[in-house]
Formats: C-alpha cells, structure tokens, sequence
C-alpha cells in the first residue's frame, strides 16, 4: 500500500496520504510534507520534540499538526524525521526526532507556508484512513 502521493495543484502543492490507522496516517502525512521540503533522509537526529495538541476533530488536528511542523522550521530550523503519533480520546501527543536544516547539507525544495483548510479531507475507508491536504507555499 503507498502512503504518499503528490496532487498538483495550480500555484499550491497538495498530498493525498494513507494510513493503517489515524495515527499512522497523521505520521505519513508529516512524512510527505517534509518530503516537498526537503530531503527528510538527510536529516541528522540530533534532538527531539514533542507536541501536545487537543482533538477536535480530525481535519482541524491534522492542520493544527502540519502547521506546529511548519511553525518550528521557521523559527528554529527544526526538521522532523522520525515521527510517533499517539490519539487517545481527545489528546493528541507526538514525539518528532529530527534535526536542525542545514542550507549545505540538506536539499531546499518548497517553501510551505501553512497547510490549509482547502479541500480537506480525512476519511475512513474499508481497511484504512485517507486524507488529501493542500499547502500554501
């Protein structure tokens, strides 16, 4: 089964991402955006963060999820490689080990500025989760 596909669309960058279950599906989708970003095997693990979030609904913590990605590489250069995801009730828990993005090193693909609430989807089919999510970049 794949896990990550691009969707062109014009003048943003979408994924449709797929998972076993919620979690892995929200661990593909941080997965695929890193990927658009850069080279996420290039990456040295040298720290781990980890992000609590409370779950309204699906759609609105995959966004909230990708965005505390996207916050973090702007501001500190963190770059995520290995993600862990964890939904129990209404909390979201994610432990993210990964590294700070080196210009020299690491491969600049896309800018992402924010995931985005355009054409959002997260649905449950007979034998495993789907979302489709757009990037504004």
């Amino acid at each position: 089964m794949k896990k990550i596909e691009q969707i062109d669309i014009s003048g943003d960058v979408g994924l449709r991402v797929y998972g076993k279950s919620i979690e892995e599906l929200f661990e593909n989708a941080a997965t695929g955006m890193v990927s658009l970003m850069t080279n996420p095997f290039k990456i040295n693990e040298t720290e781990q963060r980890e992000i609590s979030l409370k779950v309204e609904t699906y759609e609105n913590t995959l966004v909230q999820w990708l965005n505390e990605l996207v916050f973090l590489f702007d501001t500190y250069g963190f770059t995520g490689k290995v993600f862990s995801v964890s939904l129990k009730d209404d909390k979201f828990r994610a432990s993210v080990s990964g590294g700070t993005f080196d210009p020299e090193r690491n491969e600049q693909k896309l800018l992402i500025k924010a995931a985005t609430y355009h054409n959002l989807s997260v649905k449950q089919t007979d034998s495993r989760w789907e979302a489709t999510v757009i990037f504004d970049i």
